[in-house]
């Protein structure tokens, strides 16, 4: 559940199975339709409200969601003691990309650098 101002804004639960989308948490639901009713993908001034510590995918949303507040029930150790390991994921994502279980291979870089100059120079861009 996200709030705002003491409001609810949105209220999700976890479809990854129903909807076959390994990104459809409760969390990464909630923001989205919070980002739409707000109108926004800024979401500061919001509180967001969860059964249990989020994984590494939606602490990562709720930090560019810009979520001033996580309030959660469980811990991360508790989701594991059931069957809910992402501890390798944290652990992944402080190696290097050489060093991580999923295969990394840079490719393009300066074509990617180029696209990055086209935006920094872009005077009317949304900076987020």
């Amino acid at each position: 559940m996200i709030t705002k101002n003491g409001e609810i804004v949105s209220e999700s639960c976890n479809q990854v199975t129903v909807l076959n989308d390994p990104t459809a948490h409760a969390e990464i639901s909630a923001i989205r339709e919070a980002a739409r009713k707000l109108n926004t993908f800024n979401l500061s001034g919001c509180e967001i409200y969860v059964s249990c510590e989020p994984c590494p995918m939606c602490l990562g949303a709720i930090y560019w969601a810009r979520i001033d507040r996580v309030f959660f029930a469980s811990t991360r150790s508790d989701a594991e003691n059931i069957g809910f390991d992402d501890s390798f994921i944290y652990k992944e994502i402080s190696c290097s990309p050489q060093e991580r279980k999923i295969e990394f291979r840079q490719l393009l870089k300066e074509e990617a650098l180029e696209a990055f100059k086209v935006w920094e120079e872009t005077e009317n861009k949304v900076e987020y």
